[in-house]
């Protein structure tokens, strides 16, 4: 009799955990697998939480003007037009319609590549960005038995630094009896600079300075 009591307050016990973690389970897909999440209206409210900015250009079918003032792919004018015949115009040129100017009477539109265009664009802000960019003198740290592949690892990470429009500081650092191979060092810091001599020039000569071995490398000009 105890152990049928004991048999049913197991199986009792089972069918809770069971009904426990079905229930977790449903909470988790609908927080984490919804197609859609949504923040709370009091999230917006509060001014440290500023709603997310989504660039969205007018192109294409997404351009509702009655008439619009279209410029050709090569900078000559078309004239105005609806926007719907301007969008045909365009696709005959297998081209994309983008509205550069909203806010003219009429809007203004181009015939041209879209992708092409955003990809100028974002270049232009990537050069814009590097030019507000204070220059840094970065570090960067070997050791006179370290391996191929981890050398390779620094020079990308020291590439990276230089395009980013800061310098970097190449450092060989000895400990104890190793400076009785300096060779090494000088070695190695070789090896490194020919993994950097497409896209640095060297700033300041290699130099000791106690139990390092110094260099300082800086970008190469773009033509």
């Amino acid at each position: 009799m105890t152990r049928q009591i004991l048999n049913e307050n197991w199986l009792e016990l089972q069918e809770e955990k069971t009904s426990s973690n079905q229930h977790r389970t449903r909470r988790l897909r609908a927080r984490f697998l919804s197609p859609r999440r949504t923040l709370p209206i009091a999230y917006f409210n509060n001014p440290s939480h500023p709603r997310p900015e989504k660039r969205f250009d007018p192109i294409n079918e997404h351009i509702h003007y009655p008439e619009v003032l279209v410029i050709g792919p090569n900078g000559e004018q078309l004239g105005k037009m609806p926007s719907r015949q301007a969008n045909e115009l365009a696709a005959s040129y297998n081209l994309d319609l983008f509205c550069v100017a909203p806010n003219a009477n009429p809007p203004v539109c181009k015939i041209l590549n879209y992708g092409k265009y955003r990809f100028e664009q974002q270049k232009q802000e990537r050069i814009s960005k590097r030019n507000q960019h204070v220059a840094e003198t970065k570090q960067i740290q070997l050791h006179p038995n370290i391996g191929i592949h981890d050398l390779e690892t620094k020079a990308h990470h020291a590439h990276d630094f230089l395009e980013e429009g800061d310098k970097v500081q190449v450092s060989v650092v000895f400990k104890g009896r190793e400076m009785a191979h300096q060779e090494i060092g000088e070695d190695l810091m070789k090896k490194f600079m020919d993994l950097m001599s497409d896209v640095a020039t060297v700033e300041k000569a290699p130099y000791w300075e106690g139990k390092w071995y110094n260099a300082v490398l800086a970008a190469k000009a773009k033509k």
